[in-house]
């Protein structure tokens, strides 16, 4: 698959911009932050290029909301008993982790950008077949092949993006995944809501995922290559060429320092397998995704996106009243998380995940004790929203993006793609695993032991972020590389 030339970049030499100085520093440390800098011409580019890679969050929103809503349908269209349903949602988290695993080895061989191609025109075709589905088996074999595309981009696009965007608004681009993720989950319950009733209400509901799947496919086919990518295969000419046009007028820029740095990532290969993650130098890192990876499920996030008008329904509310009251959930998301984009570059990844995770710890908390207390729930009902709108916006705001972005950072060029393979798969199977063992521990341990057992997780994960997670804000990814293995 050709890569070469890039779309939408000519052939012919750009004129490179102008070195760093010293009165180029002042200005760009008196910055407004990340909305002033990304209105600027020569970033205008790369947010595009980061908006058509984050359709690839999207995707992974919209599957993970819409099944909490057309289920309902599913199960009286095609008789799905509660083992079949447990299937249908499950079947796209296995899916979702075969993707990670395989996007590795495809992100090193055919690239970033055609492994995104490929995912969305997947996506496309698993959306149609389900909403076509005539049984439950054919409904989980397409929901595994809409995983597989899920799975690829959920770890592709903020190892894409991380690697064409600027150490300045990196984290705010990288994060533009993150917040594609929130609003494919808010356009989810959208989608379930005005669907339902409808003729074909659920088909409909898994049908229109493909617009989405399309748009990335053929977005993807506009935009370069990552400049990293083709320095890896000896297309270093074909990587200055991105490189120029995409820091084609940024004053802060200087394009062969930039690519000495990603020629001495590149050259500095070693093993590149599996098994070069556990070399001494790199098993700290490895900690760091890995434990990431696992807080940022084990807190319960996917209990409240595939349940949330479960647990509202436990309030008193009508199903109607919670599905409508989920809403806010959706809404909550999306507006924490362009938060964090704005504030990422600015305060930094590690403040904002401290501070997040606290809140989490406290929002779970807050919704132990409300279902602890029989006479809370009847004094004060909106408590329960409340603690779930507090948790939803902590994690919004920090482990939410900062997951993503740091383990698209923080891992040196050679085993990028392996190690952001193994911390999304690791990501998956935690998702799997909470959101098969919720309505169990329910069961067993009560509502309110669920709430705290989070809870307890939630602040073991708290202070392992304040021992373990670095500041990587404002360096390149090669600096981070060097302060981090030595």
């Amino acid at each position: 698959m050709p890569d070469d030339p890039e779309p939408g970049f000519p052939v012919g030499d750009h004129g490179q911009p102008p070195g760093r100085g010293s009165e180029a520093k002042r200005k760009d440390d008196h910055m407004a932050g990340f909305i002033a800098t990304i209105r600027e011409g020569h970033n205008a580019l790369i947010a595009r290029i980061a908006g058509i890679a984050a359709i690839g969050g999207m995707l992974f929103g919209y599957d993970t909301g819409v099944i909490s809503g057309a289920l309902l349908y599913i199960k009286r269209d095609l008789g799905a008993g509660t083992f079949e349903q447990e299937l249908i949602v499950s079947s796209l988290l296995v899916g979702a982790m075969l993707g990670a695993g395989l996007s590795g080895w495809t992100a090193k061989r055919i690239g970033r950008r055609w492994t995104k191609v490929i995912s969305g025109s997947v996506y496309v075709v698993g959306s149609l077949g389900a909403a076509f589905a005539v049984s439950v088996p054919m409904l989980v074999g397409f929901r595994v092949l809409l995983g597989l595309a899920v799975g690829t981009a959920s770890f592709v696009s903020p190892l894409y993006i991380s690697e064409l965007a600027p150490p300045r608004i990196r984290g705010g681009l990288t994060s533009f995944n993150q917040l594609a993720v929130t609003v494919g989950i808010l356009a989810a319950y959208l989608v379930n809501y005005a669907f339902s009733g409808v003729a074909h209400d659920w088909r409909w509901m898994l049908g229109l995922a493909a617009l989405p799947g399309a748009a990335l496919a053929v977005g993807m086919l506009t935009v370069p290559s990552s400049p990293r990518w083709l320095v890896q295969q000896g297309r270093e000419e074909q990587a200055r060429r991105v490189v120029e046009r995409l820091r084609e007028g940024d004053p802060h820029a200087d394009v062969d320092a930039e690519l000495d740095d990603i020629r001495t990532a590149a050259r500095e290969t070693g093993r590149t397998g599996i098994g070069a993650l556990w070399a001494p130098k790199l098993r700290p890192l490895l900690l760091i995704g890995l434990g990431l990876a696992l807080a940022q499920q084990f807190v319960g996030i996917n209990t409240v996106i595939y349940y949330a008008p479960t647990i509202l329904s436990a309030t008193g509310l009508s199903a109607g009243g919670a599905i409508g009251q989920s809403v806010f959930v959706g809404v909550t998301n999306v507006v924490f998380t362009v938060i964090a984009i704005v504030l990422l570059d600015r305060v930094g990844r590690r403040g904002l995940l401290l501070a997040g995770t606290a809140g989490i710890v406290l929002g779970l908390a807050l919704l132990g004790v409300f279902f602890l207390l029989p006479g809370l729930q009847q004094q004060a009902p909106w408590l329960a929203l409340a603690a779930l709108l507090l948790y939803i916006a902590s994690f919004a705001v920090g482990l939410g993006p900062v997951f993503w972005l740091m383990i698209s950072e923080v891992f040196p060029l050679p085993v990028r793609n392996i190690a952001m393979s193994a911390c999304t798969v690791g990501n998956w199977a935690a998702n799997f695993v909470v959101s098969l063992t919720f309505l169990s521990l329910v069961q067993v341990i009560t509502r309110p032991g669920t709430f705290f057992l989070y809870t307890g997780i939630s602040l073991l994960a708290l202070l392992f972020f304040w021992r373990k997670i670095p500041e990587t804000q404002g360096r390149s990814l090669e600096q981070i590389q060097q302060q981090l293995t030595g």
